[in-house]
């Protein structure tokens, strides 16, 4: 799933600009949810529907207004969207379920050389023989250190970032990191125009996202607390059962 999400997210770039491509994984959220309640891992309520609708809404509008879509990028985009949130519930049944405890440089360090061989098999059959036909192979070993090394350097700082501080900064730090993606890439790409309709609608998206995150972290804050006071129950009847079975003695 996670060489899915590669090739076909990487793959929407020759199709369609980089900020419209941010706006269309705003909808990861819908996907993740109704995936996760197929699976059995989500529960549906009416005020995550309400949520999910604002997300959905929102990108609908975003790609209404924009101007030069291409339908065959938004299919790619979905496509990349669907095998991360497959991605992230896999995950969740294979890794969370069992007890497993892994941060993101070490599931890089098993993930990676699977979805190499993952991504090598279909290259062969597929962009192979058009790099063949074109005579030469373009591999500029800068642009491909740099792009590994920025990769890393994600994935380093998203373990760190989580490491040292909570899951609400996370939340609030990818939502801005969406925005700045968008704004930077209207700046510094000519192929990117954005309209007032896309911003909108983006807009409108990010809310429904906000929103999200906020359900999930008090979810998470709720499941924490009633875990330790279970815990802290347990610790205060531990005595009274000890005093109980030497009275019975």
């Amino acid at each position: 799933m996670f060489a899915m999400t590669l090739w076909l997210g990487n793959t929407a770039y020759l199709y369609i600009s980089v900020a419209f491509a941010q706006m269309l994984k705003a909808v990861m959220p819908v996907a993740v949810f109704l995936l996760g309640a197929a699976a059995g891992l989500e529960v549906m309520s009416c005020k995550m529907l309400f949520i999910m609708s604002v997300i959905s809404f929102g990108v609908i509008v975003a790609s209404y207004g924009e101007i030069n879509i291409s339908w065959i990028g938004v299919v790619y985009q979905m496509g990349g969207v669907i095998g991360e949130a497959l991605r992230l519930i896999f995950m969740e049944i294979l890794v969370k379920k069992k007890g497993l405890r892994l941060n993101p440089v070490s599931v890089m360090y098993y993930v990676s050389p699977c979805s190499a061989v993952c991504l090598f098999v279909p290259w062969i059959f597929l962009e192979k023989p058009k790099m063949d036909a074109a005579g030469t192979w373009n591999f500029p070993p800068l642009i491909l250190v740099l792009n590994s090394l920025c990769t890393f350097a994600l994935n380093l700082s998203v373990f760190l970032v989580i490491s040292h501080t909570s899951a609400l900064t996370i939340r609030v730090a990818g939502v801005v990191r969406d925005w700045v993606v968008v704004l930077l890439s209207a700046l510094l790409f000519a192929d990117t125009k954005l309209t007032i309709i896309n911003l909108l609608g983006y807009g409108i998206a990010i809310a429904g996202v906000a929103a999200y995150n906020n359900y999930k972290l008090k979810k998470e804050v709720s499941q924490v607390s009633i875990t330790t006071n279970a815990d802290s129950t347990k610790e205060e009847l531990q005595p009274l059962q000890i005093s109980s079975e030497r009275t019975d003695r």
